[in-house]
C-alpha cells in the first residue's frame, strides 16, 4: 500500500512588482525565502527544524542573488539547523510544482518524513531570460526539428488564442475578472491564512501589491500587443495579435513553502493535516504552442485518480497569458466559476520558481473556505511541459 504525503500548513509572502521600486524589489531574494521559512515552522511549534528531511526550492532563474543554492542559503540565513540539506528545482514556471512532487514522492517512497517544498524569484534582481547571457540554449537539433525556430512565449499565446478562437475583446474581459476575484478575495480577508509579512528595508508587506482594481475593457483596449514582429506575422498568418501586458500574467517577486509530513511524523506530533497529496503528473506537449501542456496534464491527472470533473470542487490553472486557461476551460468544458476563483497570475503576479507553490496555498485555502474536497491545478512550461496536482482537503 502506497505511503500518503499529507499537506501540513502552506504560506506564501505577498506579492511585489517584479521592478525598482517593488514592495518586495530592495530584498535579496534568499532573504525574502529565509522569512517564508521561519513564518512557515513557526505556526508549527511543536515542529523540530532540525527534524526536517530535506527542502526542495523551485527556482528558474539560477543566477546572481539567485545562483548559491537559494533554498540552502535561505536556511542558514533564517538560522536554522545546518545538517538540513536543500535543492533547487527548475521546471520553468512549474519549479515549485514540481518541488511538491517530489517531496511527497520521497514521503510517498520512506525516504522522507518531513520535507518542505517551496519556491522562490525575485524578477526585480533577475529579469527574465538573464540566465542565456546571450547564448542560444536549444542547439542545432532543436532548431533544425523546428526550424526556422522556437518562438517565445507570448507567440505561443497568440497561437493558442488563434486555434481555439479566443479574442482580443474574451482576453481582456478574462484580465479584468482575475483582477476583480483576486480584489474580493483580499478585500474579504480570504489571502490573510496564506499571505505572511515581510520585512523589507523599507518596511514590512503585508498585502498583494499586484491586484488593480477601476480596470475598464476600455483601457485594456487601448495596450499594444508586443509580441507582434513582421517575421512572425509572415510566419504564422492565423494570428490577429491580441496578446497585451493586460491580459498576461505580471512580473513579480514572491515566494511560498508547503510543509510536508508521513503519517507518522504527523502522528508523531499530534498534529491535523490540512491535506493530501492525492495525484501527481508532468507532460511534455508541443513546444510551439508549449502552453497547452495543461489540457493533457490534466486529463492524465484525473485518469489517474479515477476522479471526473465533477468530482473537482476547484481548478487552477496558471495565468500565463489569458488564452491558456480559456483553452483548457473549453477542451476539459469547465465553467470558468470553479476556475482561478480567487484570481490568478495576471492579478497576483507571477513570479516563476514560486507560482506552484503559490497556487497551492492558495487553492488549500479556498478548498477550506469553500467545503470542496478535491483540488486541481495544472502550469504550463516552457519547452511544452506542465505539471497537474490534485490534492484533498482534510480538515
Amino acid at each position: 500500500m502506497t505511503a500518503t504525503a499529507y499537506i501540513v500548513d502552506a504560506v506564501r509572502s505577498p506579492m511585489g512588482r517584479g521592478r525598482e521600486g517593488g514592495a518586495l524589489a530592495g530584498l535579496h531574494p534568499v532573504d525574502l525565502l529565509a522569512q517564508t521559512f521561519q513564518a512557515l515552522l513557526a505556526r508549527t511549534p511543536d515542529l523540530d527544524p532540525g527534524d526536517v528531511d530535506d527542502v526542495l526550492v523551485g527556482c528558474v532563474n539560477q543566477i546572481g542573488e539567485q545562483s548559491g543554492t537559494p533554498g540552502r542559503m535561505a536556511w542558514l540565513g533564517a538560522g536554522l539547523p545546518v545538517h538540513v540539506p536543500s535543492t533547487t528545482i527548475e521546471r520553468k514556471c512549474g519549479s515549485s510544482q514540481q518541488a511538491v512532487h517530489f517531496a511527497a514522492q520521497g514521503i510517498m517512497a520512506g525516504v522522507y518524513d518531513i520535507a518542505i517544498a517551496a519556491g522562490v524569484e525575485s524578477m526585480s534582481a533577475i529579469p527574465i531570460g538573464s540566465n542565456r547571457n546571450g547564448k542560444n540554449p536549444f542547439g542545432v537539433g532543436v532548431d533544425t526539428r523546428y526550424a526556422p525556430g522556437l518562438i517565445p512565449q507570448g507567440v505561443s499565446a497568440e497561437l493558442v488564442a488563434a486555434r481555439w478562437g479566443i479574442d482580443r475583446r474574451a482576453q481582456d474581459a478574462y484580465a479584468l475578472e482575475s483582477h476583480r476575484r483576486a480584489a474580493a478575495a483580499a478585500d474579504s480577508g480570504a489571502f490573510d491564512r496564506e499571505i505572511v509579512p515581510i520585512t523589507t528595508p523599507e518596511g514590512t508587506v503585508t498585502a498583494d501589491e499586484s491586484i488593480r482594481r477601476g480596470g475598464t475593457l476600455e483601457k485594456l483596449a487601448a495596450l499594444p500587443t508586443p509580441f507582434r514582429s513582421d517575421a512572425m506575422s509572415e510566419r504564422f498568418p492565423q494570428i490577429e495579435w491580441s496578446v497585451t501586458a493586460g491580459n498576461a500574467s505580471q512580473i513579480t517577486d514572491g515566494s511560498a513553502a508547503l510543509l510536508l509530513m508521513s503519517e507518522r511524523a504527523v502522528r508523531r506530533l499530534g498534529l491535523t493535516p490540512r491535506a493530501r497529496v492525492h495525484t501527481m503528473t508532468a507532460v511534455g506537449d508541443d513546444p510551439l504552442l508549449m502552453l497547452t501542456g495543461p489540457i493533457p496534464a490534466s486529463q492524465k491527472a484525473l485518469r489517474l485518480s479515477g476522479l471526473g470533473i465533477d468530482d473537482i470542487g476547484h481548478f487552477e490553472v496558471n495565468e500565463a497569458f489569458a488564452p491558456v486557461p480559456l483553452a483548457w476551460a473549453e477542451e476539459l468544458g469547465v465553467d470558468t466559476d470553479r476556475l482561478n476563483p480567487r484570481g490568478g497570475a495576471i492579478a497576483l503576479g507571477h513570479p516563476l520558481g514560486a507560482t506552484g507553490a503559490r497556487i497551492m496555498a492558495t487553492m488549500l485555502c479556498a478548498l477550506e473556505d469553500e467545503g470542496h474536497r478535491y483540488g486541481l491545478q495544472a502550469i504550463c512550461e516552457a519547452g511544452g511541459m506542465a505539471n497537474a496536482t490534485i490534492i484533498e482537503r482534510l480538515s
